[in-house]
């Protein structure tokens, strides 16, 4: 079908972008993960809430401890999962949402660096961060230009590039990939 050959035509030319445009502060947010003394916290909502939840499970799996909380939850209590010594990392395309704008004041209170990756560097959210990535998406490649399709595949990507890299310069090893994969297959696979 033409339909479904355009969108992949359009996200893999997002993450082709992505690769061509990574710039110094995706080493900035990588030098900060390696630097927290605590955990890394990935938040989000909606289809940016998925991509953080997935980031915050491969970060975990490469050695780096990480956690996920949704936005909307932080507001109602969870922000007292984070403390001081964490990282926060926000996903939020527009870096507008309400619930993530909403977030803003009590992690600055909180004293927390926020490493930010949205596509509106202009955004709220990026004038809290201490460090933004930018995918720099443009068009989304469902019909109507709306749908999280382009945008979150090419923010799933750059967390990927930045939780491997960070394991790299970790010196995370197949036994330490074996220790964090007791069950099933891939763990069997480095052992």
């Amino acid at each position: 079908m033409r339909a479904g050959r355009a969108v992949i035509l359009n996200e893999s030319h997002a993450v082709a972008e992505l690769g061509d445009n990574l710039g110094e502060e995706f080493g900035i947010a990588g030098e900060m993960i390696l630097a927290a003394r605590g955990r890394i916290a990935c938040i989000g909502v909606g289809k940016s809430g998925i991509i953080a939840h997935k980031f915050a499970a491969t970060l975990s799996s490469l050695g780096t401890p990480a956690f996920f909380i949704h936005a909307t939850d932080a507001v109602h209590g969870d922000l007292g999962m984070i403390t001081r010594d964490d990282i926060v990392i926000v996903l939020s395309h527009s870096g507008s949402t309400p619930e993530i704008v909403a977030l803003l004041g009590p992690l600055a209170d909180l004293c927390v660096p926020i490493v930010a990756i949205t596509d509106h560097t202009d955004s709220p959210l990026a004038r809290a961060a201490a460090c933004v990535l930018c995918p720099n998406v443009t068009e989304e490649a469902d019909h109507l230009g709306l749908a999280p399709t382009s945008s979150t595949t090419a923010t799933l990507v750059l967390a990927d590039a930045l939780a491997v890299a960070v394991a790299q310069v970790r010196g995370f090893s197949l036994d330490d990939f074996a220790r964090t994969h007791p069950g099933g297959n891939l763990g069997r696979e480095a052992r």
